[in-house]
């Protein structure tokens, strides 16, 4: 297990207030409630930015989670940002407690990407897909085109994607991370193969979404 390079500044900043706090402590049951929560909050930092060693298959043909989560919706719904028709969403929420680096679904090509400000909802209402800050991905190549959407919500308040346009990409390689809990959709052909179910607890760039 490694710590994700998104986590580096705020953990340093966290072990150098405890590091000053240890300095100046005076062994009060004030101060030492003090480093006790400052001591709890790193370790629940480390374990947020946490990125486990994982072996990837990438194999062709297949739609991989792009994240760690829970799948909480598969629907047919209208994508009006790039597609502009009908398209199977799948969505996965993030707790805080879960891996939060995020994958590519697929291999193939980016042929788009936009950021797109916006509100901060819960990321299980069904607006926070069109009305939360999120960050839109398409990625294609020579048997299908899907969609991958970061979402931020009321905890996560800062997406970052590594995506830019025309870039060759691999499925399971990282897209991106998002901080402190959201989820991520992803919306493919009508008519692919779903293969994961409502509820259930997925692995990024190992639990399989669909077949195409």
């Amino acid at each position: 297990m490694i710590i994700h390079k998104e986590g580096y500044k705020i953990i340093t900043n966290q072990i150098l207030i405890i590091l000053f706090t240890i300095l100046i402590i005076n062994y009060s049951w004030i101060t030492n409630v003090i480093l006790s929560v400052q001591i709890i909050l790193l370790m629940l930092t480390l374990n947020f930015f946490r990125v486990p060693k994982r072996i990837f298959k990438q194999q062709e043909g297949l739609i991989y989670a792009p994240c760690d989560g829970e799948v909480v919706v598969i629907e047919e719904t209208q994508e009006n940002e790039y597609f502009k028709d009908n398209r199977i969403q799948v969505s996965i929420f993030m707790s805080p407690l879960n891996i939060h680096n995020n994958l590519y679904p697929i291999s193939g090509v980016i042929n788009y990407t936009k950021y797109h400000k916006g509100k901060f909802l819960v990321a299980w209402n069904p607006k926070s897909s069109t009305d939360n800050e999120r960050s839109s991905v398409v990625i294609k190549n020579n048997k299908i085109e899907i969609l991958c959407r970061q979402i931020a919500g009321a905890v996560a308040r800062r997406i970052v994607t590594y995506a830019k346009n025309q870039i060759t990409v691999k499925s399971c390689e990282e897209l991106g991370f998002i901080k402190f809990g959201s989820r991520v959709d992803i919306f493919l052909p009508v008519g692919t193969k779903i293969v994961t179910e409502l509820n259930k607890k997925v692995k990024g760039g190992i639990s399989i979404i669909a077949k195409y």
